[in-house]
């Protein structure tokens, strides 16, 4: 596939109040364009960004892993997004990408916000997820994984970043110059979707979902979504990104290195 719609929901969400969460974002995605493929909600969609995670936990058989299954197989979409999930005595603020026929992969977030101590609350990912959809490599994150560059260094692995957040307002200007530096820097489209509003630990969002292209192109200017619930769809091109890599071939001098 040469093409990749996507619409990414930028939105407020209820504190810890997954049934209500679930019933907002199926509003929005009545209203999410035909033609997207893949539907990308924020972090933590379900509760707000919360360090409770022992109170709003969810199992991977609970309500919302399977309103993600069910709305992907109603609507014919990818869906994708993180939430709260318990797993073996462990808590993990797990990213799911969840296909029309049921299959899902899962990516847990590699690194934790000390400075809200989501270290002390959630058990941390260790190891990288690129998921294989239709001709395109996708490499799923979380918020905080943006500030780490050798974390989503590419290694011509994939072809789109997806950053799924909740990125107060105070540091909105890292926020997108973090989202462009990884495009640029990895030759790849780089897509982020933050909240608005005001969560209940009393922190403030500001939204500024963006799209950059492979080259730095501004695609979806995040200062046109500044603290406003958009639905915002993209179309991004495949060959537009093998234009770049093979014209400005960076990636052939790149240094040589392996997570341990």
């Amino acid at each position: 596939m040469q093409t990749l719609t996507l619409t990414l929901l930028q939105t407020a969400t209820h504190w810890h109040d997954p049934a209500r969460n679930r019933a907002h974002f199926e509003t929005l995605l009545d209203q999410v364009p035909s033609a997207s493929q893949l539907v990308v909600l924020p972090e933590m969609f379900s509760t707000g960004f919360t360090m409770d995670s022992a109170t709003v936990a969810e199992p991977m058989d609970g309500a919302t892993v399977n309103w993600m299954l069910e709305q992907a197989q109603q609507r014919q979409k990818v869906l994708c997004g993180s939430l709260v999930i318990k797993e073996q005595g462990q808590f993990f603020n797990r990213m799911l990408w969840v296909q029309p026929n049921g299959e899902m992969q899962i990516y847990d977030k590699g690194h934790l916000f000390r400075m809200a101590g989501e270290d002390e609350h959630y058990s941390e990912g260790t190891r990288r997820v690129v998921v294989d959809f239709q001709g395109w490599r996708i490499c799923l994150s979380v918020c905080y994984d943006l500030r780490f560059p050798v974390w989503l260094r590419n290694d011509q692995k994939y072809d789109l970043l997806l950053c799924v957040a909740n990125w107060p307002e105070a540091r909105r200007d890292i926020w997108q110059t973090l989202l462009r530096a990884r495009a640029v820097e990895n030759q790849a489209f780089c897509a982020g979707v933050n909240i608005i509003g005001t969560d209940g630990a009393g922190v403030v969002y500001g939204g500024g979902s963006a799209v950059y292209h492979g080259d730095g192109k501004v695609l979806v200017d995040p200062e046109e979504h500044l603290s406003k619930q958009r639905i915002i769809t993209q179309t991004l091109d495949l060959a537009e990104l093998d234009t770049i890599r093979s014209s400005f071939p960076v990636a052939l001098d790149a240094d040589a290195f392996a997570l341990k």
